[in-house]
């Protein structure tokens, strides 16, 4: 098993990243000898990495920075380097690296203070003599001061390292950015590649890996999780139940609060998963003793986690909002596929009952405006719009149109 083979439906992207992970080993390899670089090299110190959620696009630059440290033997006899089995490999795939930082974060935005110590350790060389790796799973949530910040250094690099960046788009990221970076786009994997990750990585039977793929259409961490989570099915039945349930103001308005319901009590799964530990981690690293007062001096410390658990609590709330209007944006493109009779195949048949209807009852022209009306939400959520009014107006135009 290579450290590719989770990178489901991206041929060209993959190829493209094993070229470049050959060229940069054969720079390391000629650098410990002293004989000259390649002239041609794929290689290059900063990639941007884009496309549709679920693509894969954490996937893609985890697996190209274990394969910049792969230390296989095989990489002497021709072989692409990402065996997944060397030490280089494993340790970069779990996390435990120590050239390796993976960045993501659980708020909204990415500052300018956490960007300095990201910079700050990309000037370090790197531990092992091969590279010095940074992956920032959320390039888009960087603030414009802390893309600024992070602009210097990727103008100006250390020798031996690499930034690897990752968001929905290159719109996303500031143009001075982007043009620094070399563009890998990923795209949607087909739907059976990503039933059969689910088969071979993680066990599910083929029929539920089957039917949590068509129904996430490709998003391959959404399909894991609605094939291994009951919670994650029922949370997405009753959403796709949300269309047949907007026939009058009040019923609109009652959907729109069960929803935003819904994603809080998500939040507060999450919340009471993690808080819990992390408060009382943080008053052990304080020195307070068991069930009682904290030391002085101490209180600044505990304001910033109970800050930043808030702010992570307002993240999983939106994100489960814009979970449940994917699968509504869903829910329309099925019933527009059967009213336009065209021959792609529908993603939520475990709900043909409601799409068969809701397509009878309206018209093409109208199955576009709702889906215009749950884009238009997603984009308000976005812009920070209160979410309990984006979701209102949503489902007041559900109902219209």
């Amino acid at each position: 098993m290579t450290v590719w083979d989770d990178l489901v439906g991206q041929d060209r992207v993959r190829e493209q990243l094993e070229t470049a992970a050959r060229d940069a080993d054969a720079l390391v390899t000629a650098e410990a000898a002293g004989t000259p670089p390649p002239e041609a090299s794929k290689m290059t110190h900063a990639w941007l990495f884009t496309g549709p959620p679920g693509s894969g696009l954490a996937t893609a630059a985890r697996a190209f920075a274990a394969a910049l440290h792969c230390v296989s033997p095989d990489r002497a006899l021709g072989g692409i380097p990402g065996c997944g089995f060397c030490d280089g490999c494993h340790t970069a795939l779990v996390g435990t690296h120590a050239d390796v930082e993976v960045v993501r974060t659980d708020v909204l935005s990415i500052g300018v203070k956490d960007t300095r110590e990201l910079v700050r350790r990309a000037q370090l060389s790197p531990a092992g003599g091969r590279w010095q790796v940074i992956v920032l799973e959320d390039a888009d949530r960087l603030t414009e001061g802390a893309c600024n910040v992070l602009l210097k250094a990727v103008e100006e690099p250390a020798p031996r390292t690499v930034w690897l960046l990752c968001a929905p788009s290159q719109e996303d990221v500031l143009p001075t950015m982007r043009s620094r970076c070399r563009h890998l786009t990923l795209r949607t994997p087909p739907v059976d590649a990503v039933a059969d990750l689910l088969v071979r990585r993680d066990g599910i039977e083929p029929e539920t890996a089957a039917a949590a793929a068509r129904a996430t259409q490709g998003h391959i961490a959404r399909a894991r999780r609605l094939a291994t989570d009951d919670g994650a099915r029922a949370r997405r039945a009753t959403v796709l139940k949300l269309p047949l349930r907007v026939g009058d103001v009040g019923s609109a308005l009652k959907a729109a609060q069960e929803l935003i319901d819904a994603a809080a009590e998500d939040a507060k799964q999450v919340a009471d998963e993690v808080e819990a530990k992390e408060t009382e981690e943080l008053k052990t690293a304080l020195g307070a003793a068991q069930g009682g007062r904290m030391p002085r001096g101490t209180a600044s410390a505990m304001k910033e986690l109970e800050e930043r658990q808030k702010k992570r609590r307002t993240r999983t709330q939106r994100d489960s909002l814009d979970l449940a209007l994917g699968d509504l944006t869903g829910f329309y493109r099925d019933v527009l596929a059967l009213q336009l009779g065209t021959r792609i195949a529908l993603a939520h048949t475990d709900v043909q009952d409601a799409v068969d209807r809701v397509a009878r009852e309206s018209t093409p022209e109208g199955t576009l405006r709702r889906m215009e009306a749950v884009l238009e939400c997603r984009e308000a959520l976005s812009a920070n719009v209160a979410p309990l009014l984006a979701v209102e107006a949503m489902t007041m135009a559900l109902r219209a149109g």
